[in-house]
């Protein structure tokens, strides 16, 4: 029996192994779309992070009808700022901004608002768009990792705001705990066990 093909909208290959292992043992072909054929150029203009992954579902659903489509957004919410940077987290203070750069704008704007930092509440949250070959709508699977942010940077491990997302539970920041760990507990992770318990289904 052929595999049937699933094509994830990201060429970040972390995220890809990380999707991967999930697919293991059951009758799938996971492929980067970047692996298959162009790597579209989508606008995300939605207003959540649901409808940000559905728009690069969509347009890839629409390129390859025959096959299955997972696409994801994520980023973080800090509550002091209202839920920002949210959805324009990788766009925060500039595209071309470094991630150390976008620290020192949200440690700023978080200081104007008076709070003291252990009341930095914030939640990096995910949302994974899963479009099967034959359904006219998607199903869509949301994971939150709750914590804080911290005044500094700790850590190598992980990227972009994972070094001033500190998780209490464990005492230590996104990018100082294990990225085995990471792989657990994570926003994608709870995203992923979601889309994985529904793959139980099928």
């Amino acid at each position: 029996m052929d595999k049937a093909l699933v094509i994830i909208a990201s060429g970040n290959k972390d995220k890809v192994r990380e999707i991967q292992q999930i697919f293991r043992d059951r009758h799938f072909e996971v492929k980067r779309a970047m692996d298959v054929g162009p790597v579209l150029d989508v606008v995300e203009d939605g207003t959540t992070f649901g409808e940000n992954a559905y728009l690069k579902a969509k347009a890839y659903h629409d390129l390859y009808p025959d096959a299955y489509i997972l696409a994801d957004d994520s980023g973080l919410e800090v509550d002091p700022l209202d839920g920002r940077p949210g959805i324009y987290s990788a766009r925060y203070g500039g595209v071309d901004w470094s991630y150390e750069d976008k620290s020192k704008l949200l440690w700023e704007e978080l200081r104007k608002t008076g709070l003291e930092p252990e009341d930095w509440t914030a939640r990096f949250r995910c949302a994974i768009c899963f479009w099967e070959k034959d359904k006219e709508e998607p199903k869509t699977f949301e994971g939150a990792m709750e914590g804080l942010v911290i005044p500094e940077r700790r850590g190598e491990n992980g990227f972009g705001y994972d070094p001033l997302f500190f998780l209490p539970q464990y005492g230590k920041t996104s990018a100082e705990i294990s990225p085995d760990l990471k792989n657990k507990i994570s926003h994608r992770a709870n995203a992923l066990a979601k889309l994985e318990a529904y793959l139980n289904t099928l």
